[in-house]
């Protein structure tokens, strides 16, 4: 049996995904969409951060933490894509108690990471439309580090209370999670230890991060706003509106559903709901950014078009 005695309890060693569906034709159809969706995940994320690298013209801020957000995408579906791909193809999936720690921190660093590069991004877009002339300056390469080392230190912070409350818990009962990977609300109602303390600490920290970079988001917003009002140029307010547009959809998608599934009220939705939503912001949205990104930005494309001519011509 797959658990060890602790005192008069016996400790759950190891975890069964339930994953998305039972029903066997379409587990095979689920798995050759989600394939499909990771492989132009990857492939989309890669190109995106080697044509940024290579292209001396995409050698600026935007297009830094672009690439950034670009790594994100790869690694937040990395973390639970391929064991959901599994999932699909065999009659019992198991997953280690410390593989499951590592997979419920991998997802909620990576989606941090995602959270706090959209507001980064979006304070850029704020000082290279307000200040343009300044812009070199107000987001110089030192400035950058700074924001990515809270990106980083912040996410690595959060991630730390997921798996900090995870490693808290105690499992002596059914091991059987009913969802595609280690999300922390499953495993919390499995537990047959105090969930008290273990269960407000991360949403705490989850939820101050929403709110924190909802803020940044919306100020920055709001100041890019009055500043393209106040330009008198018809031409400059629909280039400086066209250098947003890409990035106001990509936070659409991406807090929308977080929302969803952080701030809507548990009784609001199901189970099954809970997992379509995890399956569009940790697998669909990693898929649609780069494309998203690509398609609405003019630098981008042609970057890209020069780089193709000179493969063709070389």
């Amino acid at each position: 049996m797959d658990s060890l005695v602790d005192g008069n309890h016996t400790a759950v060693t190891e975890f069964i995904l339930l994953g998305l569906t039972e029903d066997p034709t379409l587990r095979v159809i689920l798995f050759m969409v989600i394939l499909c969706i990771y492989l132009v995940t990857i492939s989309g994320n890669l190109s995106t951060i080697i044509l940024i690298r290579i292209s001396p013209q995409l050698h600026h801020p935007m297009y830094v933490f672009l690439s950034h957000l670009a790594l994100t995408d790869m690694a937040l579906s990395t973390s639970v894509t391929p064991n959901m791909l599994v999932n699909f193809l065999v009659e019992t999936n198991t997953i280690s108690y410390l593989g499951c720690a590592i997979q419920l921190g991998s997802a909620a660093f990576f989606g941090t990471v995602e959270c706090f590069l959209l507001a980064a991004m979006a304070y850029d877009r704020f000082v290279a439309i307000r200040s343009p002339l300044l812009y070199s300056t107000k987001m110089s390469m030192r400035v950058c580090d700074q924001l990515f080392s809270v990106v980083y230190v912040g996410s690595f912070v959060n991630a730390s209370s997921f798996t900090i409350s995870f490693f808290s818990l105690f499992f002596c009962g059914p091991n059987q999670v009913n969802h595609f990977f280690c999300d922390f609300v499953p495993l919390v109602k499995l537990s047959c230890s105090d969930v008290s303390i273990p269960a407000v600490v991360p949403s705490f920290s989850a939820g101050s991060i929403i709110v924190v970079t909802v803020f940044v988001l919306a100020v920055s917003y709001v100041c890019i706003l009055i500043a393209i009002l106040k330009m008198r140029s018809t031409e400059g307010r629909q280039k400086a509106f066209s250098t947003c547009t890409s990035h106001l959809t990509a936070v659409t998608l991406y807090y929308g559903t977080t929302t969803f599934i952080y701030v809507m009220p548990k009784s609001s939705y199901s189970t099954d709901q809970n997992k379509v939503v995890s399956v569009f912001y940790m697998v669909v949205i990693p898929m649609l950014n780069p494309l998203i990104y690509s398609l609405s930005n003019n630098e981008i494309k042609a970057a890209l078009k020069r780089q193709l001519g000179r493969k063709i011509f070389s």
